[in-house]
């Protein structure tokens, strides 16, 4: 395993339609999500992880036997390397088998790199008339055909911004079997269990 999860988080500003923030790893699926399927019990779909001999792993609960896989085949593989490259190798921090497997050890120093690119949109052009044309390209894509079954048309981080407001109004829903788990560390280090 030499590639991790690489994630990409970028946000464009808009004008009245607010922000369009795209965060996603450049795998199939965020190790946070293989965990969560682990602690519930439930298969991984194929395609999530695979075997060092080739093989899909559906089992979450024998994820430390294989590795995720990248998102589009080469395509993903290529964005993976490349940021692993810009946020890892470009710093000076761990890239590929210099990095630390942190569901695995829980002692060595992670050496986590990060690369953050602040770009002046003032440096391109009138701010006021690029937020609007940002908001012109919300509108048009939000407008477009639906296919069959489709009920609406989401821009990235619109769901996450709903998720926010949905929580924020009525509390984050803990699972069962996080909430036992939560328990159980709760009661070890004597501190009060989370209310219901």
């Amino acid at each position: 395993m030499l590639l991790s999860t690489n994630p990409i988080a970028i946000a464009v500003p808009g004008g009245t339609r607010g922000e369009i923030v795209l965060d996603m790893a450049t795998t199939n699926a965020a190790y946070g999500k293989v965990k969560i399927k682990a602690q519930r019990g439930e298969a991984m779909p194929e395609g999530w992880m695979m075997t060092p001999d080739g093989k899909p792993l559906t089992d979450a609960k024998r994820a430390n036997e294989g590795f995720l896989l990248p998102i589009g085949g080469p395509k993903g593989y290529g964005l993976a390397l490349m940021f692993g490259l810009l946020a890892g190798t470009l710093n000076g921090a761990a890239f590929g088998k210099d990095v630390v497997d942190f569901n695995r050890d829980f002692s060595t120093v992670t050496n986590t790199g990060h690369l953050v690119v602040a770009v002046n949109v003032a440096a391109f052009g009138d701010v006021a008339a690029f937020k609007q044309k940002v908001d012109e390209i919300w509108e048009t894509m939000k407008a477009s055909p639906l296919l069959p079954g489709v009920r609406e048309i989401l821009l990235p981080g619109e769901r996450s911004s709903r998720v926010y407001a949905e929580r924020m109004a009525n509390g984050i829903p803990v699972a069962e079997e996080l909430r036992a788990a939560l328990d159980e560390l709760a009661d070890r280090v004597d501190v009060r269990r989370l209310s219901r």
